[in-house]
């Protein structure tokens, strides 16, 4: 039973399996995009990706005890630096990788916005791997298999029209001349 947390379409649900009439799910794909899926914000709330519709989205798994955390501060300086033009930082706290997210929302919050000054939208702690993850994470293993987070800090970057156009590793910092290249380029499109 999907978690009435996350609000989908009906393709989407198809899409992953949700529904028995689901006859070709990669046809479906097509058609799902990146807004059709719904966070719980952090401190509550709803977060739509549908509302960002039209902007480009870097959406990054964070977890705090992390060798990695410190890419808070470069999630941050692209937001700082590419807000106005369009693009939207999500940060996705996630414990899937090595029990490094095991606190709760005053742990993340004490991380992402008290050590490192973090004001982009943070969701609630997800699962971002596997069968329990995220519907967004699951739609996006689906479509870019190959890109699936492998540990804390995976960044997706998701264009203008809602899909997929770039998976960067853990090891990629969010500053990295290639995901500026690529952002640029997303925040150029029409």
């Amino acid at each position: 039973m999907m978690d009435r947390r996350y609000l989908l379409s009906a393709g989407t649900c198809a899409l992953l399996g949700l529904t028995p009439r689901c006859a070709d799910a990669a046809a479906m794909s097509s058609r799902v995009t990146a807004y059709a899926f719904t966070f719980k914000g952090l401190d509550g709330g709803e977060i739509l990706l549908s509302s960002y519709a039209g902007h480009p989205m870097l959406v990054a798994n964070t977890a705090s005890l992390c060798g990695y955390t410190p890419q808070y501060a470069g999630l941050q300086a692209l937001w700082t630096r590419y807000r106005d033009k369009g693009l939207i930082v999500l940060g996705v706290p996630s414990n899937d990788f090595g029990g490094q997210e095991p606190g709760g929302v005053s742990d993340i919050h004490a991380t992402a916005q008290g050590q490192y000054h973090v004001t982009f939208p943070i969701t609630e702690k997800v699962t971002v791997k596997g069968k329990e993850a995220h519907p967004f994470y699951r739609w996006a293993a689906a479509e870019r298999p190959l890109e699936a987070p492998r540990w804390n800090f995976h960044k997706y970057l998701v264009g203008r029209d809602g899909y997929l156009k770039a998976g960067f590793s853990s090891a990629v910092e969010p500053t990295d001349p290639l995901v500026i290249a690529a952002i640029e380029r997303e925040l150029a499109a029409a």
